[in-house]
């Protein structure tokens, strides 16, 4: 087995791979300030960015779940890598030669085949599939792009490629690679039967790529009535890279004008996602084989961005008939999952992009996405156009049905608007909607009997169940890292690992002693074991080191935050700001040994020698304490 990569090109890859540069290809970043970017985290499901990238240290914190650590464990967290593996990937993007010692690895995670070697095997498929498209045995793949207006130049921007009909074209190639049957077979690229064949032949294939451009899968069209697969398009199935809830097609083209315009167009196919970007909409993606779903959105909200309160927009284009009511109606439901407006653009004849391009041209696509209406306001229409108005159950019954849908929404600040909506279609009185608002709130909220407990289940059960083990005494919780108790502590440890070049000269002595949170204490005793503020004004490794140390997870967490929250100062920090921060801290211990005295005091005898003590103690600490306030005012 290989050795371990040597930790000086570890440290060089850390150094190469700017963290921002990495994280901006999942995550639409913004400056938030004191040299920190923000964004939506991509590790949980938020609608206001908590997650910060500080580039001059190289480290990501996210403030609402937790997550946290440098470009190396970023790129771990979001791809599902091992360490060695992170480090490749990113060794090969930024053009760092690993070198690895002698000797073993160590244990290995039972796991297939590396995400690396799935990714190299997509793109020499990439490659193979678009070369392919210029041979005679593609022409009918060709005629199906020129029949819908793609021209050579929209296929190769796109990757469009060509499947050869025989079954092994593919696979001998892969093999030639270097690749084993069990990568190839891992990959989705190819099948076992009798032998080893390429999954897909005679087709015309889309490569399917993350946001970051690598390609993970393959949408197939039809294209031979020989074809044994029937199905007119066929998707790569799910593997270890690709699952296709998580993927849209085109994200890799629209996400950065998806970013800059905080606008995304959802639209059916790859042909209108094609048929969108030449028109002009470059904020076009796609579904691949599947619905447009909670994990769709969790990913494209990563890339919107709501520019501070002017919300953006997510337009769904949808057919005009059944289905695409259906379509607009699943869409509604998930409405919630986006900070931004929701609109649906039909265009009237049915026709969707792709089509619309061809008949009317340019103009006439990007019209369909600018002329689009309210998400809300089309299926509450498409509702209440089902029932004859003119007639007075046909008004009951079209109000007690978008009643239901009201009564579904999860904001609740939109639930009196809609129902004024309803009313003006239906032309009833607004009262009367709400009304039945509220009954069918009542009725989709009912819950089964519970148990004497509180839970469901069979009384006898819960009865003769087996008593409790006895509860273990309760641990005192951990204080809160943002109490104010604690934001001078806070707010040193900030300037300390974000800013040591600042501490050129002494600074007034500070202790472990002077961090009453157990966290900052920790982080804290970690700086001084790895020489102190000093040793990080000269080495730019030096806060990772400080962090390996931290075995903590809360420790670490805290250690995050400080790392990536930009400080408090009205500009760039000076070394005067550090000072007077020092100074206060040393100041709040000597208010603490004060206090302690004074109490002691309290409890002496006046007479006794211990008293006499305690008093001179007690006013060298006072004088101590003000020459502190002075110099944290003067510094």
């Amino acid at each position: 087995m290989a050795g371990r990569i040597r930790d000086e090109d570890i440290a060089t890859v850390r150094e190469r791979a700017r963290i921002d540069d990495v994280v901006s290809s999942y995550v639409t970043l913004r400056n938030a300030g004191g040299g920190s970017m923000k964004g939506l985290c991509p590790f949980h499901d938020e609608k206001s960015p908590s997650f910060h990238v500080t580039p001059s240290r190289g480290f990501f914190h996210c403030f609402g779940c937790q997550e946290g650590g440098d470009v190396i464990s970023f790129l771990m967290k979001i791809d599902g890598l091992a360490f060695s593996e992170a480090v490749e990937h990113l060794a090969d993007k930024y053009g760092v030669q690993l070198r690895r010692e002698d000797g073993d690895d160590g244990p290995q995670r039972p796991r297939g085949p590396a995400r690396g070697r799935l990714l190299e095997a997509h793109r020499v498929a990439q490659e193979f599939y678009a070369d392919q498209l210029s041979r005679p045995d593609a022409l009918a793949g060709r005629q199906f792009l020129s029949d819908r207006g793609f021209d050579q130049a929209a296929a190769e921007m796109f990757g469009v490629g060509f499947a050869p009909r025989e079954g092994e074209a593919l696979t001998t190639l892969l093999r030639q690679k270097g690749f084993s049957q069990e990568e190839m077979v891992a990959s989705g690229l190819v099948a076992v039967g009798r032998s080893a064949y390429d999954r897909f032949r005679g087709r015309l294939l889309w490569p399917i790529r993350e946001s970051n451009g690598d390609t993970v899968g393959f949408g197939a069209r039809r294209l031979f009535d020989d074809d044994r697969v029937e199905a007119k398009y066929l998707n790569t199935s799910e593997t270890a890279i690709y699952k296709k809830s998580q993927v849209l097609y085109g994200l890799d083209l629209a996400r950065k004008e998806i970013a800059r315009s905080s606008q995304a167009v959802i639209v059916e196919g790859y042909t209108d996602v094609m048929a969108c970007h030449l028109s002009g909409v470059t904020t076009a993606v796609a579904t691949c084989g599947t619905a447009f779903g909670d994990d769709h959105a969790r990913v494209l909200r990563r890339f919107l961005d709501d520019r501070g309160g002017l919300r953006g927009e997510v337009i769904f284009t949808f057919d005009g008939d059944a289905a695409g009511q259906k379509a607009a109606l699943r869409a509604f439901n998930g409405d919630q999952n986006f900070v931004s407006q929701t609109y649906v653009a039909v265009e009237p004849s049915g026709m969707d992009p792709c089509d619309l391009r061809l008949a009317k041209g340019d103009e006439a696509v990007r019209a369909l996405v600018a002329e689009r209406t309210p998400l809300y306001r089309f299926v509450l229409s498409n509702i209440v156009s089902r029932y004859d108005l003119d007639r007075a159950d046909g008004r009951v019954d079209a109000m007690r049905e978008a009643a239901r849908l009201v009564a579904s929404v999860r904001d609740r600040s939109k639930v009196d608007a809609f129902a004024r909506e309803v009313a003006a279609m239906v032309g009833m009185d607004v009262d009367e909607v709400r009304a039945q608002v509220k009954r069918a709130e009542k009725w989709g909220n009912e819950k089964p009997a519970a148990g004497r407990d509180g839970r469901r289940g069979n009384e006898r059960t819960q009865r003769d169940a087996a008593p409790a083990a006895p509860a273990a005494p309760p641990r005192a919780p951990m204080p809160a890292l943002r109490d104010p108790r604690f934001s001078i502590e806070r707010e040193t440890l900030k300037l300390v690992l974000q800013h040591p070049q600042l501490v050129q000269r002494s600074l007034e002595p500070v202790t472990p002693d002077d961090f009453t949170h157990p966290a900052y204490r920790a982080v804290w005793e970690a700086v001084v074991a790895h020489g102190g503020p000093s040793a990080g004004a000269a080495d730019p490794g030096w806060a990772t080191g400080v962090r390996a140390a931290l075995e903590n997870p809360f420790v670490s967490a805290a250690f995050a935050e400080l790392a990536v929250e930009p400080v408090r100062s009205a500009g760039e920090p000076t070394e005067a700001y550090m000072f007077a921060h020092a100074y206060r801290l040393r100041e709040l211990t000597l208010l603490r040994r004060t206090a302690a005295l004074k109490s002691r005091l309290q409890r002496t005898d006046p007479s006794s020698a211990e008293y006499l003590q305690l008093s001179s103690e007690l006013w060298t600490l006072e004088q101590r304490r003000r020459e502190l306030a002075d110099k944290a005012v003067g510094a």
